[in-house]
């Protein structure tokens, strides 16, 4: 398959996750090209409703007539970490029963070279989820100091020769401005040896400085804060994530949420405002080999759900 552009990662086990009630009110807070809306829409009743919002204008602008004419279904475009804002302006906290996160980039944003994200296809070095606002990468890049970028490197790559690569970029910046992302590729190929990688050697050059630009950590860490007050009793969080570094936050918040403070553990009264607000809704689910073959996209997926109790 050339492009996996309309094809939803995981689309079972979320449909299956969110437990979709023919009357209930549902979030996509990761809209992208509408798979998962588009599904979750078509086992929705004629009273049914499903909010999507998403940063980037792009996929606004390219959403389906037939969603979009939906009365069922509403667009907006916005952050994910301003939904619970959203949801309160609307009238629905406490009342969604079901929120859905697709995290990361998605297959059309690395497809288009113009966006900057993949190092796979030369162009502008931009980065960011919503091209209208913020500081580029190559921005950023320009003016940013050797330790400030060796700190992302590490914090948001996981990068082990984040040293080497923020040295070498200071260095090569110096000598001419970084504007595309071949150049940046080929800074971080100069100092890390392709031989060491099992990946092309930028990979995680270019998720770091992605997550950094668009606070890709700090709004997931918000938006799951929030999602304890949006959701109804039995609502379900389903949140599927394509790196550790945000499955790691996924976990730690619904394990944190589905467990009692530990001075309560074991006693057999807790107090209210103690008690856990979330279960787990079974293990992380992967996908087949089957998905995976025709979207591999799919291979680093990972699928994480928890009900509001």
């Amino acid at each position: 398959m050339s492009s996996n552009a309309h094809v939803p990662v995981l689309l079972g086990p979320v449909l299956e996750g969110l437990d979709i009630k023919n009357d209930g009110v549902y979030v996509d807070g990761t809209f992208g090209r509408g798979g998962h809306s588009n599904a979750i829409l078509q086992r929705l009743g004629d009273s049914g409703r499903l909010l999507a919002i998403d940063r980037d204008p792009q996929a606004i602008a390219a959403a389906d007539s037939a969603l979009t004419e939906d009365p069922r279904f509403e667009l907006q475009r916005g952050e994910i970490e301003q939904l619970g804002r959203c949801i309160e302006e609307k009238g629905l906290t406490g009342r969604v029963d079901g929120l859905l996160f697709d995290l990361g980039v998605s297959s059309p944003q690395l497809d288009e070279a113009e966006r900057g994200f993949s190092f796979l296809r030369d162009g502008p070095l931009d980065m960011r989820m919503d091209p209208e606002s913020g500081t580029s990468a190559r921005e950023w890049l320009q003016t940013v100091e050797e330790r400030e970028l060796r700190h992302v490197l590490q914090r948001y790559g996981e990068e082990s020769q984040a040293s080497r690569i923020a040295r070498a970029v200071v260095r090569a910046r110096n000598e001419q401005p970084l504007e595309t992302t071949a150049q940046l590729a080929g800074v971080v190929a100069s100092v890390v040896p392709a031989h060491t990688r099992k990946t092309h050697p930028a990979t995680k050059t270019f998720q770091a400085i992605r997550i950094f630009i668009n606070r890709e950590l700090e709004q997931l860490q918000q938006v799951l804060e929030d999602s304890i007050d949006m959701l109804a009793p039995g609502g379900r969080l389903c949140v599927i994530s394509f790196h550790s570094l945000e499955d790691r936050i996924v976990k730690r918040f619904m394990r944190e949420q589905s467990r009692e403070p530990e001075q309560y553990r074991g006693m057999p009264t807790i107090p209210e405002e103690y008690r856990p607000k979330m279960r787990l809704v079974g293990k992380a689910i992967t996908a087949t080999s089957e998905e995976v073959a025709d979207n591999v996209r799919a291979r680093s997926a990972r699928l994480r759900i928890a009900e509001r109790q």
